[in-house]
């Protein structure tokens, strides 16, 4: 007998996988949390029926969400992670020798614990010692800080109940005044044919708040539609001028989608995406 798991990823649109093993699943305190062994895409991470990551794809993901905008500024030294439950985005953002703190702001323990056991390839750099995690809420943990970062990364799920407020204009005030005079944050935000409005929202609030902004693009197989964005603010530096001269230490250290062109790349934006940027969308 074949087994099949179908995640519905838009009004009309599935995707399904036929699955080798189910190896976890559990109900933890905020969501359901399986794990299984796809034959398409290895081992898969899903919450709520959404797949977060897979073995296959991860790479794309977690590379461009943490070096575009570390490779952007010119002496980062300390990371702030807002979700990124799996490990992964840190582990991209730990390959930056320059880095010397990462804290990492988890709601849920569970997804942290059950990657270590079953995605060590993702969560393998939770116990570097330039590592710290907290596991509560990131909205909250982020509000009352002041000039604490050089770079924010917010690896969020999808904007769905209490995740909604990890794409408002208030959270990105509060990014903000965490990040020091010439900080950067960037944040995944969805799908550029299924989230439009969405990303004309962020990219409103995103561009009124820090002097500036931009959205870049990479291809994630597993992903709703397979190309998928992110915004980024900057109180200095433009990243859509490429990686800084100091990013030049990433030169060997085996990255498979993120390069100095592609970091370019990314910011050349279709039409149709350009479009949504100018669009007037109330929150």
């Amino acid at each position: 007998m074949e087994v099949w798991f179908t995640e519905l990823q838009y009004p009309g649109l599935k995707i399904t996988c036929k699955v080798l093993q189910t190896l976890h699943r559990e109900m933890s305190p905020f969501q359901e949390i399986v794990v299984l062994d796809t034959e398409r895409f290895g081992r898969m991470l899903v919450l709520d029926g959404a797949i977060q990551a897979t073995i296959a794809d991860e790479f794309v993901y977690h590379e461009m969400l943490a070096h575009v905008p570390i490779c952007s500024h010119h002496d980062p030294k300390d990371v702030l992670i807002i979700g990124g439950g799996d490990g992964g985005c840190a582990r991209e953002v730990l390959r930056h020798q320059q880095i010397e703190s990462v804290t990492q702001v988890e709601i849920d323990q569970r997804v942290v614990e059950v990657s270590r056991h079953f995605l060590p390839e993702l969560a393998c750099s939770f116990d570097s010692p330039r590592m710290s995690v907290c596991f509560e809420d990131g909205i909250a943990f982020v509000k009352d800080k002041e000039a604490c970062y050089d770079v924010i990364l917010v690896d969020a799920p999808d904007p769905v109940g209490v995740a909604a407020g990890l794409f408002s204009r208030e959270f990105y005030e509060s990014l903000y005044r965490a990040l020091r005079p010439d900080g950067i944050f960037a944040a995944q935000t969805e799908s550029p044919f299924f989230n439009k409005d969405l990303i004309g929202m962020v990219y409103g609030g995103v561009s009124s708040i820090f002097p500036i902004a931009g959205l870049y693009l990479a291809n994630v197989p597993t992903y709703p539609s397979g190309l998928w964005s992110f915004t980024i603010g900057s109180k200095k530096y433009d990243p859509a001028q490429g990686p800084a001269e100091t990013a030049g230490s990433m030169a060997g250290q085996g990255l498979r989608y993120y390069a100095p062109e592609v970091h370019r790349a990314a910011f050349i934006l279709p039409p149709f995406v350009q479009a949504l940027l100018k669009q007037e969308v109330k929150p």
